[in-house]
Formats: C-alpha cells, sequence, structure tokens
C-alpha cells in the first residue's frame, strides 16, 4: 500500500472490541456540507479533510443535463408502471397515491422486481459511474487507479405507505472486501432535506465496525451507536451534486415529509484497483439478472464486462463480519 494510502487504512481498525455503556439515541444535527471541490487541486489537502470527517462533497460536480436526463429515464419506469400522477408531467415526480397504495418495494429499491429490472437495463445508469470528473476526483482521492464496482444501486423512494427509509448502517459490512471502499450518493434531482436526502455521522469511520440489528429499510440492518457523540450532517442537495463516504462512515435516510413526491439517487462504488474485492460487488445489484440480459439492447461499450481487464484480489465473504454478537451496549 502506498503512501497515499496510509492515513485511510487504520480508519477503521480491524477486530476492535467496543465497550460501551449506554446507546445514544440523538445526536447533534448541523445543516450544511463543506464544499470539498476547491481541495481536488490539493489532494493532501483533499485527503486529510476525507480522514478527518470520512465523507466528502462536491457542490455541482456532475453536468445537470447529464443528471437530468437519466432522471427523465427513471421517471420514465415509473410512469410506464402507472405509479405517477397522470394528469401531471413525469419529470415532476409526483406519486399516484391510489396507485402505490399497496405498494411493496423489492429488495430496499423502493419499486417492484420487475420496475428495478427495468432500471437496471438503463445503459445511462451504468455509463455515469464512469463519468470522467468522478473517475477523476478518486484517483485524487486514492492517489492511484480507481477500479468503480459494476454492482450499482438505484434508490427510487416512492411515498407509498410501506415505505421506510433506510436505517442507520455502515456500507462495509454489505460489501465487504477492501474497506477502502468509498460510496458515491447521487441524487438525481434536487433533494431537500425535507423530501429524505442522506446525512452523515461525521467522523464516525474511525469507531470500526460498528454491531447491528435487524431493522426495516434497505439493507435490513441498523448500526447500534454506543457512546457516540458526534454530529449528523444533513444537506438541501441541488442536481450535480455529489457526496462521498467511506465505507465505514455511518449513515442514514432522512423521512420524505413531501408528500406524494418521489425522491430519486443511486448508490455507486468505487476503491484502488489493486486492493481485494468481494466477488458480489461485481454483480448486478442483489443479482437481479447477469449481465448478458442486463447488456442486451446497449450498443457496442467499453464498459461491457470492464472489471474482467483487471487482474482483481477476490476476498471471500465473511458472515461473521455482520453478527459481531459481543459488540453490543451494555
Amino acid at each position: 500500500m502506498s503512501g497515499d494510502w496510509n492515513w485511510l487504512q487504520n480508519n477503521c481498525a480491524k477486530g476492535d472490541t467496543i465497550v460501551a455503556t449506554t446507546p445514544i439515541t440523538e445526536l447533534p444535527v448541523l445543516v450544511g456540507f463543506e464544499d470539498a471541490t476547491p481541495l481536488l487541486s490539493a489532494p493532501e489537502a483533499l485527503r486529510a479533510q476525507a480522514d478527518r470527517d470520512g465523507y466528502l462533497f462536491f457542490k455541482k460536480l456532475l453536468p445537470a443535463d447529464v443528471v437530468l436526463d437519466l432522471r427523465r429515464q427513471l421517471l420514465d419506469v415509473l410512469d410506464r408502471f402507472g405509479w405517477l400522477q397522470p394528469e401531471a408531467e413525469p419529470r415532476m415526480g409526483l406519486a399516484n397515491p391510489a396507485a402505490v397504495a399497496d405498494l411493496a418495494g423489492w429488495g430496499g429499491a423502493g419499486v417492484t422486481q420487475a420496475a428495478y429490472l427495468a432500471i437496471q437495463k438503463l445503459e445511462l445508469f451504468h455509463c455515469l459511474p464512469h463519468h470522467p470528473k468522478l473517475i477523476r476526483m478518486y484517483e485524487t482521492l486514492f492517489g492511484k487507479a480507481v477500479l468503480p464496482h459494476p454492482r450499482n444501486i438505484a434508490r427510487l423512494m416512492i411515498p407509498s405507505p410501506g415505505a421506510v427509509p433506510t436505517p442507520i448502517h455502515q456500507d462495509f459490512i454489505h460489501i465487504q472486501g477492501t474497506r477502502n471502499v468509498w460510496t458515491a450518493w447521487i441524487p438525481f434531482g434536487d433533494v431537500p432535506r425535507e423530501l429524505g436526502g442522506l446525512a452523515v455521522l461525521r467522523g464516525s469511520h474511525k469507531q470500526g465496525v460498528l454491531a447491528v440489528a435487524p431493522a426495516a429499510g434497505a439493507g435490513g440492518l441498523e448500526a447500534i451507536l454506543c457512546n457516540i457523540n458526534l454530529p449528523w450532517i444533513e444537506h438541501d442537495y441541488e442536481v450535480g451534486d455529489v457526496l462521498t463516504f467511506h465505507s465505514c462512515t455511518v449513515h442514514k435516510a432522512l423521512p420524505n415529509r413531501l408528500g406524494n413526491r418521489v425522491r430519486l439517487s443511486c448508490d455507486y462504488r468505487y476503491q484502488p484497483g489493486d486492493e481485494d474485492v468481494e466477488e458480489k460487488s461485481l454483480k448486478p445489484h442483489m443479482q437481479i439478472a447477469d449481465w448478458s440480459e442486463l447488456y442486451a439492447g446497449w450498443p457496442d461499450s467499453d464498459l461491457k464486462y470492464y472489471w474482467t481487464k483487471h487482474n482483481l484480489a477476490l476476498s471471500p465473504w465473511n458472515e461473521t463480519i455482520r453478527w459481531q454478537k459481543e459488540r453490543i451496549c451494555d
């Protein structure tokens, strides 16, 4: 591991035991991320801020027209399944309360399996994580070549009676492989806090891998916060914004308080190309189909099976990481 990554290697101490006495249920809340865009020309300062906070925020890093094009394609799928108000323009993203009253989201995606398969077949959805501005940002952060994970995740949070915000969690227990994985959370459209944007617990990546308990919402597990007095950071997101955070950074979705508006976002993940990756990160999300089915209809593209061109180090899945029973609050 190069010196560029010495600061990150110990962000999540392996095998640490957390000793705690009282769970903390209410933590301070701050509003507004610090824009890290000026630090892209100062790699050492960028990495220092990443080490301090466990996240980085980039204001309007991506071109709005590209993000809005993908938003349109996502809303077209929802409209095709009849979940949007027929009298409103689909681009408004207004749910039809009668149509979604009995909607049961599949696997935390927020929509049915058939709709999610249609989403996963969108070429632009899988091309966007390779946007040069994203790749350059992660090359600057890592100081080396980048591997974007092909397992791209869409979150189509339709305000239905059964919808549950994503619980407090860390990504590492769901990803594994190297801990030097960073998630890019990208809103597809403006997402004010009231619409249910993402909040991060600043500095929580230094707490190690936390114990978990079963919970409703995407991922099905909630991190147990014990003796942690760190602030939640919330934000009012705009088109083109990118929030990225370390695999051990604690985060959650805020509840949607805007009635019938749909919240669209994604999770794209990145790591240094020479570090280990768990095999499921190379497969479609929730293995909804195989790659040949998702690629059907795409033109010839260098992005098809791009990861097979690299000599990747695979690491086995470790189920014990998810259930560390000795790490509980007393």
